[in-house]
């Protein structure tokens, strides 16, 4: 096994491969800005180093300051988390040339997946299904324009090193093209410092279905399952739940299937994702991205499952084989996670970081919360607006609806406004309980949803519907 480990990220996943590494004898090192010096997981590492100033450009993404902590602290391998650098091949890349073992897929995997226009090829000719858009990068608007008449309007605009919904935007007619394919190249510059675009045929009112995979370096692929993560606004998700409730079995052992190719096309190793959109009639689906790293929503497959993602990762990269087969893994209940982000709905989800003067996490059978949080601290400005993650677990969806309900009840953080108002309310909402959600549902619900929580002057009802 590895001994001793850079967590190359902050908050709650740090928090969470800091804990995993514990229960295997391996140390940590925690890896913070100044900002941070008082987080959690630099209050629990084995060891801390600071590596520079708040913003994330001269710390969590400075290359250099990240490997030179990892060399000068002695450690053998380094956790990316998720954000931040966990997707970026060249620092995969630099991790191994500097002796040590970045604990996710090689540098090529990750550039083989993490082009989006590129992947899309990949999987057409791996037998994956993906939706009918341009034939690699659109390098101007009248490349652009060209493609979107090819496949007929409405089309996505996407940014081929994107994610987290960033980067992306939405042509109904040419009209309105040109305008948008200018703001997208602008918005993924920004974020991932590469504003290469590729087009596709937009699948209206889909639901947005996941697999997680892993892979081991002798070759071995398997999934763990779907996951629906449809509850999103502007492609941000909100609420996921594990398994996805419109899947028959059939279609869950073919898109399973499908996404044990896509991971198998990029040589993958390690934990990764293979997200699909399923059309509306629920029959045909499409592959969207692979996401080479672990995800935020990656506990409720571990609920699911009961397969520890981030101890798999750690016995991955020591060179372990999996210790398990695809007739090993079983779906057991269902689960669902809400993310609580500080953030207000009715502003436009506008960010609210700030002081914890109060908080309580919900407990009892079946819960799970991840956090970074701690009464008295303060959720930074300079991040991610990630408060916590409140996870359960019950026999049946109805069951763990009314778990989750209940939870969110008892979560209290007071000090600054939170989304959890909003998840509380969805989880009422009949198209909600019937599953019969879409990507749409939050955009045009949201109006509808605001006035519930109105109408209870910024309280959790009490009472159960």
């Amino acid at each position: 096994m590895l001994k001793r480990v850079l967590i190359a990220n902050r908050g709650e996943i740090a928090l969470r491969v800091l804990r995993a590494c514990r229960e295997l004898g391996i140390e940590t090192v925690a890896a913070y800005s100044q900002a941070d010096a008082e987080a959690l997981p630099v209050q629990l590492a084995t060891q801390s180093v600071c590596i520079g100033p708040a913003r994330a450009a001269d710390s969590y993404l400075n290359e250099n300051a990240l490997l030179s902590a990892a060399l000068a602290t002695g450690c053998d391998s380094l956790h990316p988390g998720y954000g931040f650098l966990s997707e970026n091949a060249d620092f995969a890349d630099a991790c191994r040339e500097n002796g040590i073992t970045f604990i996710g897929p090689s540098g090529d995997s990750i550039r083989r997946a993490g082009s989006k226009s590129a992947a899309r090829e990949l999987m057409r000719v791996a037998g994956v299904p993906v939706t009918p858009g341009s034939d690699g990068p659109v390098n101007s608007v009248e490349d652009a324009l060209a493609a979107a008449e090819r496949v007929g309007y409405p089309v996505l605009l996407k940014a081929s090193a994107g994610g987290g919904g960033r980067g992306i935007r939405r042509c109904d007619s040419a009209d309105t093209l040109p305008d948008a394919y200018a703001a997208a190249r602008a918005e993924a510059k920004a974020c991932f410092g590469n504003d290469e675009m590729y087009l596709e045929k937009l699948v209206l009112e889909p639901r947005h279905i996941e697999f997680q995979i892993l892979a081991d370096r002798q070759g071995h692929v398997i999934h763990l399952g779907d996951r629906d993560c449809s509850i999103q606004r502007r492609n941000q998700k909100l609420i996921e739940e594990a398994p996805a409730r419109c899947l028959t079995p059939a279609l869950r052992a073919k898109m399973g299937d499908a996404a044990v190719r896509a991971a198998q096309a990029v040589h993958y190793e390690g934990a990764g994702t293979v997200e699909f959109l399923l059309d509306a009639d629920g029959t045909h689906f499409y592959f969207m991205e692979m996401n080479t790293r672990i995800q935020v929503e990656h506990g409720i497959t571990e609920l699911v499952t009961g397969v520890d993602l981030v101890r798999q990762q750690l016995r991955i990269a020591s060179g372990l084989p999996l210790d398990m087969g695809q007739e090993d893994v079983t779906l057991t209940g269902h689960a669902i996670e809400c993310r609580i982000n500080a953030e207000d709905p009715a502003a436009d989800f506008r960010p609210c970081p700030g002081r914890v003067e109060f908080l309580h996490f919900p407990g009892g059978p079946g819960v799970r919360v991840d956090s970074a949080l701690y009464n008295g601290c303060t959720l930074l400005p300079y991040y991610d607006s990630l408060a916590a993650k409140v996870m359960v677990h019950a026999p049946t969806r109805l069951e763990a609806i009314r778990r989750m309900r209940r939870c969110l009840e008892e979560f209290a953080l007071e000090g600054f406004p939170t989304n959890a108002e909003l998840s509380y309310e969805v989880l009422f909402h009949p198209a909600f309980v019937r599953g019969s959600c879409t990507t749409a549902f939050l955009d045009r619900s949201l109006p509808e949803l605001l006035d519930f929580s109105r109408l209870q002057n910024g309280r959790l009802r009490m009472e159960c519907r």
